[in-house]
């Protein structure tokens, strides 16, 4: 039998549901709800915010409460940032107030992929979409770019940048963006600018931009992120709890192209590693940290080393892929690594682009070789140093050398912490390797001291000399000397590979193979040259990178120094490549081969693996005021200054820290 509720009980529970307030919105909340990955998910069952902590806080700046207007999303692709971030975003900001929402898609046939396969599915099963929006099998089956809601107080209306009256006619509370960096500009209008108008009415309408890089210059998501506070994800480390960012530029670092499985990141503070077998607990950890305080907007830069779906080793696999390091060639039955290849120019962009997120660049231009020296020379007194004077500062003391004819180029140059680096010389020897003269010219460099700006006497660390020319002439002088002293470079044929890898062994002019004894490297010059010209125009001295030159070097040298630059082009078989040429014909390049040797020299001292307690210590060593140093009448206050160092300075002599200890095994690696 049947019961019947008294009518004044359904009133009274209809009024209590209109008036009850709905709890706050919350992005986070809704995914738990709504969010179940299936079998073919790699990670299947409810969606758990503890996996995917960095999502929180990107979630709450996209809330209809939250007071940002613009919020600009930068990533890899293949993270989750669909289901996660732009679909759980409609959800509940329809189902939290009335609203009329807009989604642009770079083409067409990219917002029908969207809506086909990713916007039904989610809607036709998940509980927040159903209520509405229905499942859109039989009761809303409404157009696929235009789909009411069920109570037809909302909207959503599906765009394609390519149509710009898609983009017309129509005001909309919420906008977004996705694959932002696609979009193409038309004689109609920029789409971009047309979405963001969309919302003009709307104080406080929400604009998300989302989107993987393109390339760089022209990269529209870029130059979003840029103008935002740009955030990025610290996590702590496991053995310190030092917080920092996980970047591609220290995974690089750590990649073994041997050894590619053990790929990692490594703590800036204590050096240690951090493994992937770390990476769920200290994401978990983490929190977003804004490296441009006083930009417009939040803006968030995650890369695939956060994403719970893929392991640290698989980036380093598609790098050694995208760079030739992992192709097998049959030789006798037995499989060697195959000789290098030259980069295909989209292939290299797409890693850079879909598993870095980050923008491409396709060419480097040569800094302008004027606005270097006058850096310098119109420079204070005491901002720049005087020619061959080192800082008195932890550095490394490294010297190139090039082989010409009639002469050797030889370019003197300190390597700091944080990249940064001073030129303290460059000269001139004119000798050929091959002569006596020139041998004992070199043989005198290494005897040489030069004296920091606090009269500390440095001989040279490291020198690194080219044997690409005259290669018999060039190992029979580097012999007479220590491979921790002297080692043989290369620079490599290709654009591919580790910035310095081992020579196997040399041919002598008879053919046959001799060992390289520790001596001989291969550089990646082309790497290097980029990385250098990158730095090049960084002007606070405090910046990581940072390059100084010493006063007086002349005008020729950065003309050497600023010698080349970097283009695409497509080669015969229609594959882009690029390759480094001379701005001028007549342009020549020494000082810029012989800075590359330097930095050879450098890492061999391990210039990038140091870590801050070895860089404490070389400081320590090398700012101090040497005992016998002697004041004069313009220089009172030296011999107290002088006293005051004594003391640490005879405890520095005695290597009894494990950083000391660990510092002369840098700078000594022969010593026993």
């Amino acid at each position: 039998m049947g019961f019947l509720i008294s009518a004044r009980e359904v009133i009274a529970r209809a009024i209590a549901q209109v008036i009850d307030p709905p709890p706050p919105p919350d992005i986070t909340r809704w995914c738990e709800q709504n969010i179940v990955f299936d079998a073919r998910s790699p990670m299947p069952g409810p969606f758990d915010i503890a996996r995917f902590a960095f999502l929180r806080e990107i979630h709450e700046v996209l809330s209809p409460e939250h007071a940002a207007r613009e919020v600009t999303i930068r990533g890899s692709a293949q993270w989750g940032k669909t289901v996660s971030i732009i679909q759980p975003t409609l959800g509940e900001w329809h189902e939290y107030t009335p609203l009329d929402s807009l989604i642009v898609h770079p083409t067409g046939s990219a917002a029908s992929e969207w809506v086909n396969n990713k916007w039904m599915p989610m809607r036709r099963q998940a509980p927040g979409l159903i209520r509405v929006f229905g499942a859109g099998k039989g009761e809303n089956r409404d157009n696929t770019f235009n789909q009411e809601t069920l109570d037809r107080n909302g909207s959503l209306k599906v765009a394609s940048a390519g149509s710009p009256a898609d983009l017309t006619g129509t005001s909309r509370r919420l906008v977004i963006m996705d694959d932002l960096s696609k979009f193409e500009p038309s004689e109609k209008g920029d789409p971009e600018k047309l979405a963001e108008s969309r919302a003009s009415g709307f104080e406080d309408a929400k604009i998300v931009r989302v989107s993987t890089s393109m390339i760089k210059g022209t990269c529209r998501i870029t130059a979003s992120y840029e103008r935002s506070d740009r955030r990025l994800y610290h996590v702590p480390c496991p053995s310190c709890g030092f917080e920092q960012p996980l970047t591609w530029e220290n995974f690089r670092a750590n990649i073994d192209p041997e050894n590619l499985a053990a790929a990692h990141f490594r703590c800036e503070s204590c050096g240690k590693p951090i493994r992937h077998g770390d990476k769920e607990k200290i994401v978990r950890l983490g929190r977003w940290v804004k490296h441009n305080p006083g930009g417009s907007h939040p803006g968030f830069h995650l890369w695939r080393a956060y994403a719970p779906q893929r392991d640290w080793a698989s980036i380093a696999v598609e790098y050694a892929q995208v760079m030739g390091w992992t192709r097998l060639e049959a030789s006798g039955g037995d499989k060697k690594p195959a000789a290098p290849t030259a980069v295909n120019a989209a292939v290299e962009q797409v890693f850079w682009n879909d598993v870095l997120g980050l923008p491409y660049e396709q060419a480097t231009d040569a800094p302008d070789w004027e606005a270097l020296r006058d850096r310098t020379e119109n420079a204070e007194p005491g901002e720049v140093l005087e020619r061959g004077v080192l800082p008195a500062t932890g550095f490394i003391f490294a010297a190139g050398v090039d082989c010409q004819d009639d002469r050797l180029e030889v370019q003197l140059v300190a390597f700091g912490r944080n990249r940064r680096r001073w030129v303290i010389d460059y000269r001139v020897i004119p000798h050929h390797i091959g002569d006596d003269e020139g041998r004992a010219a070199l043989n005198a460099l290494l005897k040489q001291s030069w004296k920091t700006e606090l009269g500390l006497p440095v001989s040279i660390d490291m020198l690194a000399i080219d044997g690409g020319a005259y290669t018999d002439d060039v190992w029979s002088w580097a012999k007479s000397h220590p491979w921790s002293r002297v080692i043989i470079v290369k620079g490599a044929s290709t654009q591919n590979g580790p910035l310095m890898a081992a020579q196997r062994f040399e041919r002598r002019k008879d053919g046959k193979a001799k060992r390289a004894q520790k001596r001989a490297f291969n550089l990646n010059v082309s790497s290097l040259k980029a990385g250098l010209y990158a730095h090049l125009g960084k002007e606070d001295p405090s910046e990581r990178g940072h390059t100084r030159f010493a006063r007086a070097l002349g005008d020729e040298y950065y003309r050497m120094l600023a010698a080349e630059t970097r283009v695409v082009s497509r080669n015969a078989q229609g594959v882009m490549t690029s390759k480094w040429v001379l701005v001028e014909p007549t342009r020549r390049n020494e000082a810029l081969d012989t800075m590359n040797y330097a930095e050879g020299a450098a890492m061999r001292r391990g210039w990038h693996s140091m870590t801050d307690d070895q860089w404490d210590a070389l400081a320590a060593e090398r700012s101090a005021i040497p005992p016998d140093r002697q004041g004069d009448l313009f220089d009172a206050e030296l011999p107290i200054a002088a006293a005051a160092q004594r003391e640490p300075r005879q405890s520095a002599q005695k290597p009894e820290t494990d950083a000391a200890r660990r510092l002369l095994n840098v700078l000594r690696p022969d010593a026993d």
